[in-house]
């Protein structure tokens, strides 16, 4: 009695594959016949699928890495004013793309009002209005009638919630923001949709609104500075006017007073030593008010437009050729998987009896 065979030879395995290939060409019929319904199904897909728009921003962003203010700041110090530093601890130049993607910066751009045709709405208005959800919301009394025209940190739940779910669809299907090159400092705003006016508008509200914040929370530090030193000098100015026209006054008050009469010259005196005390104090706040304006030229970013998206857009629609041959090789792929299974299963069924 033969012993059976528990391995698979590479006579057997060769034998096998020729007879599987046998096979596929005895039903090169039917696996052609799949393929060519595939083609034609990408084929009337591509015709039918509506063209998206394509809006590109990039930008340029520069910052400076060291503060070229280490010269001043020991002088600053003293009068015990902080005339900022660079920033980086807040945000480094890759974090701005984070930001593009926040649902709080989308959500900005989103309840942006645009004019179209004369006629006023808002950002996420055109976007429900491009997929027909107002139709999906018939049915749901709480949201059917909703309407957005309120500030961000307005919205009640149930508009927050909306809010939140386009602002999550828009970060996954429709804006891309990257870095071309690592070692630069370029960065692109992509926004693809099926409209083209919300394409363009919309990239255009993201970019003004992302970097607009990214510049404010980096020299927030130095701005608040300046405003408190500002305020300051114009106290003490004011003292400092105030103090002249003492000194006025009381001169006038004792236009020929008797030189051997020290008394009447007096107040004058005393309003000369204010005139005197407050234009120190004057003189020392406007070169600190002029260390915090270095400071805060210093840490202000650089973000400089190189292309905006402008009409017309980039169209992105499905070639027909190429959706016939994909939906082609997609289905005879799978027939022939469909046809080798069956063949598997009757050898099986078979063998079994």
């Amino acid at each position: 009695m033969k012993q059976q065979k528990d391995y698979l030879s590479l006579k057997d395995l060769i034998v096998k594959t020729r007879s599987f290939l046998a096979f596929i060409k005895r039903k090169w019929l039917t696996i052609i016949i799949w393929g060519l319904f595939g083609g034609l199904a990408g084929f009337f897909y591509a015709l039918i699928k509506k063209p998206s728009y394509v809006a590109t921003c990039s930008f340029v962003l520069e910052e400076n890495k060291t503060s070229s203010l280490s010269q001043y700041s020991g002088l600053a110090s003293i009068a015990g004013i902080n005339i900022g530093s660079d920033g980086s601890g807040i945000f480094s130049g890759d974090n701005i793309i984070a930001l593009y993607t926040s649902r709080t910066m989308i959500a900005k751009a989103l309840l942006s009002p645009i004019i179209v045709n004369g006629k006023k709405q808002l950002l996420i208005d055109r976007y429900i209005n491009s997929f027909n959800l107002r139709k999906t919301w018939a049915d749901d009394n709480n949201i059917r009638s909703i309407n957005f025209n309120a500030p961000l940190d307005s919205l009640n739940r149930t508009q927050d919630s909306l809010v939140t779910s386009i602002a999550t669809a828009i970060n996954k299907k429709v804006l891309i923001v990257d870095k071309p090159d690592k070692k630069l400092s370029i960065v692109n705003v992509d926004v693809t949709f099926g409209d083209e006016i919300f394409a363009k508008t919309f990239n255009d509200r993201l970019v003004a609104t992302v970097n607009d914040f990214y510049i404010k929370t980096k020299t927030k530090k130095s701005t608040q500075n300046l405003q408190v030193l500002q305020k300051q000098a114009d106290s003490v100015r004011a003292v400092l006017n105030y103090s002249i026209s003492g000194v006025a006054s009381a001169l006038d008050a004792a236009p020929n007073a008797n030189p051997l009469l020290s008394a009447l010259r007096v107040p004058s005196q005393k309003k000369q030593v204010d005139v005197q005390a407050s234009s120190a104090i004057y003189s020392e706040i406007v070169k600190n008010l002029e260390l915090a304006k270095i400071s805060l030229r210093q840490e202000t970013p650089l973000i400089q437009v190189i292309d905006n998206p402008i009409f017309p857009l980039t169209v992105n629609k499905p070639g027909k050729i190429k959706y016939f041959i994909s939906g082609f090789f997609l289905l005879a792929l799978l027939a022939a998987v469909c046809v080798t299974l069956k063949k598997i299963f009757e050898h099986v069924m078979n063998d079994a009896d």
